[in-house]
């Protein structure tokens, strides 16, 4: 049961203006009134999320919506008053739980369902999830001369913790718990579902880590933010970045630029990393000042650039993981 049972006691409630990718044509219930048609209600707030509810609710009837569609990232997302109203009347709610979900709090408070169950992913892995780190080279947009930075500062919490596989199955345990607790005619099938979905995700997780045995290269160097922190321990990866993952900076220093060229031309890397959305210009200034100037500018999906158009041509958190394995293989050899 691993942390399970801890989680569901999470579960319990506690009593941007985009347009939410919603699955089931019923619009949330405004708040004190019960929907007709008897639906299940769940809200989740990124894609990965999103993703494994579709896989754990299969064919089941479930109102689900997707809040942050793509065309703004967790780091910079506020609530719409739709988007409050359809938290407050909803079954079950899923957030990451970090820094960037500091608004989630003050809607709960005004959650009308005071059945909600609530799955904060943070809280689920508990002592495992891993807080913002500072490696030799990177950008500290933290830095204020006039303040003191020392046993006073709170660490930041790295929220990207659905790039990893390990994680993923982790969370999906909970989110079938959750939905189990609230509609019991359809355990079965949920844990059914859960079942086969986490023997996927483990195969997955195997070939990431014959990748990563394999590989001669045991080195990352993003000239972007590096959101992939989970996915790199997982499989003993080191990095080099230049801003940590939640950055907002879009500016690297001639400090940061210079030890990031040297750092690639020292381990005779072949590959400058960003992520899905960078406009790409500090990897090419990075290349540029390597001796070679030869490297290759490869993407890893962070999975928060996931759009409708997208969800509705088919892709899934799998399929992009898998992506980024292939990526992961190119950028190691």
């Amino acid at each position: 049961m691993r942390r399970l049972m801890a989680a569901l006691l999470i579960l319990t409630a506690l009593s941007g203006c985009q347009r939410p990718v919603t699955d089931g044509a019923p619009a949330a219930s405004a708040p004190g009134d019960t929907r007709s048609d008897g639906k299940i209600s769940v809200v989740c707030t990124i894609f990965p999320q999103y993703d494994w509810l579709r896989q754990i609710i299969g064919d089941n009837e479930i109102e689900l919506t997707l809040l942050q569609d793509g065309r703004v990232d967790l780091h910079s997302y506020q609530p719409s008053v739709d988007d409050i109203i359809r938290i407050s009347a909803c079954d079950l709610f899923i957030y990451v739980g970090g820094e960037s979900d500091m608004w989630v709090e003050g809607v709960l408070r005004q959650a009308a369902n005071p059945g909600m169950l609530v799955i904060n992913l943070l809280d689920v892995l508990g002592d495992a999830a891993k807080t913002e780190t500072l490696v030799e080279g990177m950008e500290d947009d933290d830095d204020d001369d006039d303040d003191d930075h020392g046993d006073d500062h709170e660490a930041e919490y790295d929220e990207h913790v659905w790039l990893s596989l390990r994680n993923a199955a982790e969370f999906c345990s909970v989110i079938a718990g959750a939905l189990s607790s609230i509609d019991t005619d359809s355990a079965a099938v949920y844990n059914g579902n859960l079942a086969a979905y986490t023997e996927r995700l483990s195969a997955l997780d195997a070939e990431y880590k014959a990748a990563a045995d394999a590989a001669p290269v045991k080195t990352l160097l993003f000239g972007d933010r590096f959101p992939f922190r989970y996915l790199t321990d997982d499989y003993g990866l080191e990095y080099y970045a230049a801003f940590p993952g939640c950055s907002a900076e879009t500016e690297a220093s001639f400090q940061t630029i210079v030890f990031l060229a040297g750092k690639a031309d020292e381990l005779g890397l072949k590959a400058v990393m960003v992520t899905e959305s960078a406009d790409q210009s500090i990897a090419r200034t990075v290349i540029d000042n390597t001796t070679g100037k030869n490297q290759r500018i490869l993407a890893l999906d962070s999975m928060q650039s996931v759009t409708p158009d997208s969800i509705n041509g088919g892709v899934t958190y799998l399929s992009l993981m898998e992506s980024n394995l292939s990526v992961l293989k190119d950028a190691l050899n």
